[in-house]
């Protein structure tokens, strides 16, 4: 049974058996990932529970640690059910245009279909950050923007340990 805890009218934080969550630290892996997860449609909290599961069974891509859910209202199309995120801290040693193209497929995978921009979705895979690079590419901008300003993402990513708050503290230092 999930623990859920209010912060305002809007905002309410989820706390289960996989979120938040933290496993040893990986080796072999190259790079560290921090990806924002969400959706509205169905039982989201129970399809984030079964991507950590499947995740975990993936050879290319090992999860870290995760914080917890955070409930909060849809942006841009608001005519939506509310939105469950939480953020994700993963190792990999795929490049980011491999590891974008893998969690495209995931995305597939857990039944997101495409339809227009903001749109109500079973499962969104977005890759706030990647390491420390900074990209800008017509399929990828790192850090994630917008980031700093969605509280759906700031709140799981501070209940993350140190080493992802650190990497959140050098992208703040810097002048995007």
């Amino acid at each position: 049974m999930p623990l859920q805890r209010p912060l305002d009218e809007r905002y309410c934080v989820i706390v289960n058996r996989f979120f938040p969550h933290y496993r040893v630290k990986p080796s072999g892996y190259r790079h560290r990932i921090v990806l924002g997860i969400g959706g509205n449609v169905g039982d989201v909290q129970r399809r984030l529970d079964h991507l950590w599961v499947y995740l975990r069974r993936s050879p290319q891509i090992y999860p870290v640690q995760n914080g917890v859910i955070v409930r909060n209202p849809p942006f841009g199309y608001t005519q939506q059910a509310d939105f469950y995120n939480t953020v994700m801290e993963i190792a990999t040693s795929l490049n980011p245009q491999s590891l974008l193209r893998r969690l495209l497929k995931i995305e597939k995978h857990f039944g997101r279909k495409r339809s227009f921009a903001n749109a109500p979705r079973t499962l969104d895979l977005d890759m706030i950050f990647f390491d420390n690079r900074v990209m800008n590419t017509a399929e990828l901008t790192l850090p994630h923007a917008g980031y700093k300003e969605r509280l759906s993402v700031l709140i799981p990513l501070r209940s993350l340990g140190t080493n992802a708050q650190k990497r959140r503290r050098r992208y703040e230092n810097l002048n995007l």
